[in-house]
C-alpha cells in the first residue's frame, strides 16, 4: 500500500498565474479536487453542466456562485454546495488579492485519462 499525503493550502500559486485544477485522489467513482483561485470567474454566459454530482467546499477564501433559476449564494470558509448531474451553475466571483481554495468530490464522473488529469 502506497501513502499520499498533502496539505491542501500549500502551493496555492499566486495572482498572476491562472486558477489551478489538482485532481489529489481519483478511483472508485470518485475524484477529489483542489481548485485555486485568484479572483478568477466563469466566462460571460458561460455555463458549468455536468454528466455527474459534485460536492464543493469553500476552504479558504470567498466566492459567488449562482445555479441557473437562483440567487447568487455568497461563499466563504466552511460554506459547501450540493451540484447535482446537470445543475447548470457558474461562479460569478473569487476573492481577489488572496486564494480562494476549493475542495471538490466528483461522483459518478466518467473516468477518462491518467490520473491527475483535469
Amino acid at each position: 500500500m502506497e501513502w499520499r499525503v498533502g496539505n491542501l493550502l500549500q502551493g496555492l500559486g499566486n495572482e498572476e498565474g491562472a486558477e489551478r485544477f489538482e485532481t489529489m485522489v481519483r478511483g472508485a467513482g470518485a475524484r477529489i479536487e483542489r481548485i485555486v483561485s485568484w479572483g478568477q470567474a466563469s466566462p460571460e454566459g458561460f455555463w458549468y453542466e455536468q454528466g455527474w454530482d459534485e460536492w464543493v467546499l469553500v476552504v479558504q477564501g470567498r466566492a459567488g456562485v449562482r445555479c441557473e433559476g437562483e440567487e447568487l449564494r455568497e461563499l466563504g470558509p466552511g460554506d459547501w454546495l450540493w451540484l447535482p448531474a446537470g445543475c447548470r451553475h457558474r461562479v460569478e466571483w473569487t476573492e481577489r488579492g488572496r486564494p480562494t481554495v476549493w475542495l471538490a468530490v466528483h461522483l459518478g464522473e466518467r473516468q477518462e485519462g491518467p490520473a491527475g488529469a483535469h
